[in-house]
């Protein structure tokens, strides 16, 4: 008897309903919150075709016409214009720009309240969930394609600072700054860009780190971040057993920036470059184990702990050297736009 009172006491709605309504019914929800977007930019390195027009895509969020897109589409443009779904055109300007992101909120010259998309969850995402991308490629209005969560959590080059969504739906030129969206019609990410060396791999920024930073875009224009001034990838003991070298486990310091904390601090960056099983690793310099404390061993652990740190704090950073513990303390900066950063 016990057992069964115990079975009936169970929610019946615990277990998550899925989404049952047909991808045309889907498309016909969202594709009005789907916005084309031309940016025309001045192209100081190239006299003889001075103005070059970019086309992306982007994402009603707010009825009041605020758009979330890539800022790689529209910073540094001199004009924007945006085409509704409706086929409207609306002048836009820009709100803020995020490189770390690569995210710009716009807001639109509309004259009515316009279709809004409803954000979702992209921490409940798990690889093989089914999403689709809807934009406008090549010019052409209004289009998804299909696919499924093929990675999460994934570190790029240009985006090392913000982990991403891998899916194969395509994600064609022109689909950039548009809503990748799960199976209930919820944006899950911003589609980003696509792999130049492999097809069907295309990235999107997880809508959760989107809402992180809409306030600051919507209030101050940009994000301020901490900045230690370097980066590296983590050393565990298989990786290390690889090298055939004593590395202790934890972040291997790779690249110090000028001027940076880090450097500042006396941090040291690798100086020889090694391949291991095709990888590409620059050794030779510091391995961090801590930050104030608490332990680094992987590239999400250094993340998450700069997160919580201030401009203007001091901290104690932990490091290996030739075989050496030792503690080095900086004055932490603000985040300054970077070469590296994936905006041109």
């Amino acid at each position: 008897m016990l057992v069964v009172l115990l079975v009936i006491a169970i929610p019946p709605l615990a277990i998550a309903q899925p989404c049952t309504e047909s991808l045309a019914t889907l498309f016909e929800r969202v594709s009005p919150a789907v916005v084309s977007i031309q940016a025309t930019k001045i192209n100081k390195a190239k006299p003889q075709r001075r103005f070059e027009t970019v086309v992306g895509s982007g994402v009603v969020i707010e009825r009041d016409g605020q758009v979330l897109t890539n800022a790689h589409v529209v910073d540094g443009a001199a004009s924007l214009s945006v085409t509704l779904d409706s086929g409207t055109k609306t002048p836009a300007r820009v709100l803020g720009v995020d490189t770390v992101t690569d995210l710009a909120l716009l807001r639109l010259e509309a004259t009515s309240p316009l279709p809004a998309a409803r954000l979702g969850d992209s921490s409940a995402l798990h690889v093989g969930d089914e999403v689709v991308a809807i934009g406008n490629p090549m010019g052409l209005e209004q289009t998804m394609t299909r696919g499924i969560v093929s990675g999460l959590n994934r570190i790029l080059p240009g985006l090392a600072e913000q982990p991403m969504i891998q899916t194969d739906a395509p994600i064609n030129p022109g689909n950039s700054g548009g809503p990748l969206v799960d199976r209930c019609g919820a944006v899950v990410g911003i589609n980003t860009f696509i792999s130049e060396e492999a097809n069907s791999i295309g990235f999107a920024l997880p809508i959760n780190a989107a809402k992180a930073v809409l306030r600051d875009l919507r209030e101050t224009g940009r994000v301020t971040r901490p900045w230690l001034g370097l980066h590296g990838r983590e050393i565990d003991s298989h990786v290390s057993s690889l090298f055939r070298l004593p590395l202790s486990p934890g972040y291997l310091v790779e690249i110090v920036y000028d001027g940076s904390p880090a450097e500042r601090a006396g941090v040291r960056g690798g100086n020889v470059s090694v391949i291991v099983q095709g990888e590409e690793y620059l050794v030779g310099g510091d391995i961090l184990t801590a930050i104030e404390g608490t332990s680094v061993r992987t590239h999400q652990d250094y993340l998450a702990k700069v997160k919580t740190l201030r401009p203007g704090q001091r901290v104690r950073l932990t490091i290996m050297r030739e075989g050496q513990r030792r503690e080095l303390t900086l004055t932490v900066a603000e985040r300054p736009r970077l070469p590296t950063d994936l905006v041109d």
